[in-house]
């Protein structure tokens, strides 16, 4: 059964984006009690990962691989005790964890749920540290921008809030988590641009008016596809609208 003490806030810093990619830095928040190790990874830090975490190769050469330390077995013990890893943009935080042989749990993804609570498409943007000023959150402790820990804490703060938005239709605090576990499961629809040459306009205006634009994204959504990098929720709502 979900509660909030089965809750637990996750966030990765990797070497990149890539498939072969390997997590170097991993934070998580569960039952109040913060986590946070560097870990050497299997792979070298890229320089484009570094310029965004800050994290060089020659910070963890001397700390321990990921799988079989003390905090893999606790992340493992704590997820296969019926934990439900809160992230956003979780797919990728999950698919890091699966590389490192963490079988993939239950989950809420913190940005699908922002979005599904926001129909209208008021929010310009639903990046972490985007969302974290626009809804004035207020986060406990130091949250520095891409740091594991620091973005964590930051995640904490807006689950709340989202929890609290999603209450207000009358549903419990355990059936809120029950429907934010299956937004997160499920693909979006897109209301708004957030990029590009329509970036700020709704989806469904640009497709009343420049079709084709939808047609050539949708193609270049499945070309990343076909090449790993999946954004089902954009290839989703452009089938949708077309």
């Amino acid at each position: 059964m979900a509660d909030l003490s089965n809750l637990l806030f996750l966030d990765t810093e990797t070497t990149g984006m890539e498939k072969h990619d390997r997590l170097c830095q991993l934070a998580y928040i569960y039952r109040d009690v913060e986590y946070n190790e560097l870990f050497k990874p299997p792979v070298p830090i890229t320089v484009d990962a570094m310029a965004i975490s800050h994290i060089t190769n020659k910070m963890v050469e001397d700390k321990p691989p990921f799988i079989g330390s003390p905090l893999f077995e606790h992340l493992a013990t704590t997820l296969k005790n019926e934990g439900i890893i809160v992230a956003h943009n979780a797919m990728f935080d999950i698919d890091m964890l699966v590389k490192e042989g963490i079988v993939s749990p239950p989950f809420i993804d913190t940005r699908k749920v922002a979005v599904a609570l926001d129909p209208k498409g008021v929010i310009p943007r639903y990046a972490l540290q985007y969302l974290r000023y626009y809804l004035d959150l207020q986060v406990e402790g130091e949250a520095i921008a891409h740091d594991a820990l620091g973005d964590v804490r930051v995640l904490k703060a807006l689950f709340m809030r989202l929890l609290t938005k999603a209450m207000e239709d009358g549903r419990t605090e355990e059936d809120a988590i029950a429907w934010m576990v299956n937004v997160s499961s499920q693909p979006l629809l897109i209301t708004r641009f957030s990029f590009g040459k329509y970036n700020g306009e709704l989806v469904s205006e640009v497709a009343a008016k420049d079709a084709g634009y939808l047609e050539w994204l949708l193609n270049q959504k499945e070309a990343e596809a076909a090449n790993g990098k999946v954004d089902e929720d954009w290839i989703f709502t452009l089938k949708k609208y077309l």
